[in-house]
């Protein structure tokens, strides 16, 4: 399974639209271990682009902090998973602590 982080400045970005990378993460769900971890540009804020973008680079599974209402709703519609309020700044602690059941979760900081 893939998850998706967005990250800027190395960390878990606030704002999910205008991050500057994103952590590519594999995992293997049966053992629950990261098995790759890559680190891609994003492509940029454009209405719409990041569910489709991140749909094409296989991600199954988004972990954010901020994310607009039509951004998840776009991520629904491309069956693409969804926990959006992290508070964790690790992208890789993110996705295990997920996989743990034990991600710290608040507010959505989006408010759009």
């Amino acid at each position: 399974m893939r998850y998706a982080i967005p990250v800027s400045g190395g960390v878990v970005s606030p704002h999910f639209g205008h991050c500057e990378h994103f952590a590519l993460i594999d995992v293997d769900e049966l053992t629950k271990k990261i098995i790759r971890k890559d680190l891609v540009t994003s492509p940029g804020h454009q209405p719409g682009l990041l569910p489709e973008w991140l749909a094409e680079q296989g991600a199954s599974f988004v972990i954010a902090s901020g994310m607009g209402s039509r951004a998840q709703s776009l991520f629904q519609q491309n069956r693409i998973g969804l926990i959006v309020g992290t508070t964790e700044t690790d992208p890789e602690k993110a996705v295990q602590s997920y996989l743990n059941g034990e991600l710290a979760v608040g507010n959505n900081i989006c408010d759009h």
